[in-house]
């Protein structure tokens, strides 16, 4: 599955070609222009990576990562700004930064760095008696291998990324050969009694796999 990475840059011809830059590398971008958009996605949806802009309107850079930070969203950023004054970089780091790249920069900076914090990433995932490696995709519990089949695998990668936050019904059907409510009813009770998981409906709106 690609790397999801949320772009907030208000200079729409920079924006756009970070966009294509990153996704001729194989990233999903989603852009957005202000610090508002980039609050109410961060929100709705995972990502991979943030790469934040700092003078932005509505929410700056800071103020948003601060924000998400308190709110225990440890997502990797980096930071891409024209601002190279000590005292700025000062605070990015010390709010949660991973990177600060000063503008104007090289394609193939961005790219690098980038690539390394989502390798960085691709780590194993330990939740309850479960053990994931992206990298392989050998789900374990226990030490014992769940083999999963490839729909299957597909809706416990979006679970598994996305713990303690609604899936919506349409992003799993799209796991689905043949997409309908029955099909991923009976898709996510079978899911559940292989990895003896409870995933929960939200009436209406989705499913989500609770840490609790």
């Amino acid at each position: 599955m690609a790397k999801k990475i949320l772009l907030l840059e208000d200079d729409k011809t920079l924006a756009v070609t970070i966009k294509e830059l990153l996704e001729d590398e194989g990233y999903t971008i989603t852009l957005v222009n202000d610090g508002e958009e980039a609050a109410i996605e961060s929100y709705e949806n995972r990502f991979d990576l943030y790469i934040f802009d700092i003078n932005v309107p509505q929410i700056n850079g800071l103020e948003l990562i601060e924000g998400l930070r308190d709110a225990d969203d440890n997502t990797p950023v980096i930071f891409i700004s024209a601002l190279i004054d000590l005292n700025t970089m000062t605070k990015a780091f010390n709010i949660g930064a991973n990177d600060y790249i000063k503008k104007p920069f090289f394609p193939e900076e961005l790219i690098l760095r980038v690539n390394a914090k989502c390798q960085r990433r691709e780590k194993l995932i330990d939740f309850k008696h479960l053990s994931y490696n992206p990298k392989t995709t050998i789900l374990k519990s226990h030490d014992e291998i769940i083999p999963l089949g490839e729909s299957q695998h597909c809706l416990f990668k979006l679970f598994i990324y996305n713990i303690d936050k609604v899936v919506d019904r349409g992003q799993l059907q799209e796991c689905l050969e043949q997409p309908s409510s029955t099909a991923l009813r009976v898709a996510l009770n079978k899911l559940k009694k292989t990895i003896k998981l409870d995933i929960r409906n939200i009436r209406s709106v989705g499913y989500i796999l609770e840490s609790s």
